[in-house]
This record gives structure tokens, sequence and C-alpha cells, in this order.
């Protein structure tokens, strides 16, 4: 079992990397094309230069000053602390936060789908780690509860 919380751990870092690309997207500049641009439906410029690409999303009655924190650095802080939680092995904290995580991503998925209808690559490998994080902590967490049982 101690296997899974490094593979969770790591799974965390290529969650950061991917993150850490969309944010690197989210602060260039608009008119420059983002590596990320692959076709018509696959914009990651797009998506994250967009309203919904900050917390609270902007809006047209912004008091000046307004605080906005990009998606994807809340996406890195999230996965630093699922990563963290794996290597300490705290196996129902990492599940909890998992499933937030999976749940904010899957938000933002059907955010990209029916309200932007573009898509971003490193949101969607981002969904997809969480996904597998996810499933993983879950099965850690049966296997000990059922460890404990017997």
């Amino acid at each position: 079992m101690k296997p899974m919380k490094y593979l969770i751990a790591l799974l965390a870092v290529a969650g950061i990397v991917a993150s850490s690309l969309a944010l690197h997207v989210h602060y260039m500049d608009p008119a420059q094309a983002p590596p990320c641009a692959i076709t018509e439906k696959f914009d990651c410029g797009t998506v994250n230069h967009g309203k919904y690409s900050v917390f609270p999303p902007l809006s047209f009655d912004d008091k000046p000053g307004a605080v906005h924190v990009p998606i994807a650095a809340i996406g890195i802080a999230g996965y630093l602390l699922i990563g963290a939680l794996a290597l300490a092995g705290r196996r129902f904290l990492t599940f909890e936060f998992a499933q937030i995580g999976f749940f904010c991503a899957s938000f933002l998925s059907y955010i990209e789908a029916f309200i932007i209808q573009k898509w971003c690559i490193y949101c969607l490998w981002s969904q997809c780690i969480l996904t597998v994080i996810l499933v993983l902590s879950a099965i850690q967490l049966f296997l000990h509860r059922r460890q404990r049982i017997t």
C-alpha cells in the first residue's frame, strides 16, 4: 500500500506541471498564439484568457482593484496539498481533497464544453490526472479499511 501514496504524489507533480503550463498561457500576451492552440475546438489561449480563467469570474461590474486568482494557480495549490497529504499518509484527507479537485475540474470541463465551447488541453490533462488520483485514493482508503477489519 505504501507505493500507492508515492504514485498519488507523482501524479500530483504531473498535475502541478499541467497547471503550471496553463498558468503560463494565462500570463501570455493574448495576441500571441499559445503553444496549445491545436484546432478550432482546442485553444487553451481562449480558455485561459476568458472571464472564467480566474476566481471569482470576471464581470462587467468589477470594482477597480478587485482581486482575481487564476484558476491554474488554485490548481497548483490543490495538487501541492494532495501530494503532501498523500506523502504524509493521510488517506482520508487525500481522498476528500481528490474529490474536491475532481468536482472542480469537472465543473470547469462543463464550462469549457457548454459555455466557452473550446477546450484547453492542459485542463483536460488535469481532469484525467485528478480522475486517476481520485480512483487511486479511493482504492487506497478501501484497502486500508479492509485491512483494519480483518
